[in-house]
């Protein structure tokens, strides 16, 4: 079985962060305690999304590489999948966060008919994405229907572009999707909002925004990794 066989499914994911009074005062202090920088200390309490087990899971993208469309699991009032104009080819479905969690699991879990799950693909996902739904789903009772962070030196199940592009750690310098996006002519997912933005764009309701900035950036994703697949990917374990 080649990967070119399997399903390829980009996915990233939008966290908000809990308010800085939801949480007890003693992780307040570890947290604070454990920053030696100033400025990073006086931030805590507006990063609590980059914590593990701080933030809640508001919005889920993926993208089907082969049939180049996308799904976007959105919290809010419930209602199945739909077609979304926010964005070409795409579609929604909206819930409390344990129905997109599962959701989620669902499609990443899913196989085909002769037993074959499909590819996953990220751009840090091994580092923060695939954690934080595992943790996540685990604080709210879920089982994840796979291991996110399998084994890294191998790119067949979870080909994470970010690690590619650093050369698996080889390289001491590191740059964003949008950076890498430029360098290989992709349309760059830049919007109206960006990561740091979406605790207050969240707070402000504007939940349809980060879905669409979410979305955008998979389909961003997939077309770098589209670029990779046959150039870079195949040096890897894995890539081909």
């Amino acid at each position: 079985m080649t990967n070119s066989e399997r399903q390829t499914i980009v996915f990233d994911i939008e966290v908000a962060g809990f308010l800085w009074d939801e949480v007890d005062e003693s992780t307040r202090g570890y947290l604070v305690q454990r920053e030696r920088d100033p400025k990073r200390r006086d931030a805590v309490p507006e990063r609590l999304a980059l914590y593990p087990g701080l933030g809640k899971v508001i919005a889920i993208g993926l993208w089907l590489v082969e049939q180049d469309r996308g799904l976007i699991l959105l919290e809010g009032e419930h209602t199945e999948e739909h077609p979304w104009e926010k964005v070409g080819d795409s579609k929604i479905f909206r819930g409390s966060e344990e129905q997109i969690l599962k959701r989620f699991w669902e499609v990443v879990g899913a196989r085909d008919s002769a037993g074959r799950g499909s590819r996953l693909v990220t751009f840090n996902g091994r580092g923060y994405d695939g954690p934080v739904l595992m943790v996540r789903s685990a604080q709210l009772g879920l089982t994840p229907s796979r291991n996110l962070v399998p084994y890294r030196y191998d790119l067949a199940d979870h080909c994470d572009l970010f690690d590619v592009l650093t050369f698996q750690g080889a390289t001491r310098d590191r740059y964003s999707l949008d950076y890498w996006c430029r360098r290989f002519d992709v349309q760059s997912p830049k919007g109206s909002i960006d990561g740091s933005q979406v605790g207050r764009a969240y707070r402000e309701g504007r939940i349809e925004d980060i879905g669409e900035y979410c979305l955008r950036d998979v389909r961003a994703t997939g077309e770098l990794y589209t670029k990779l697949a046959d150039t870079l990917l195949p040096l890897f374990k894995g890539g081909s």
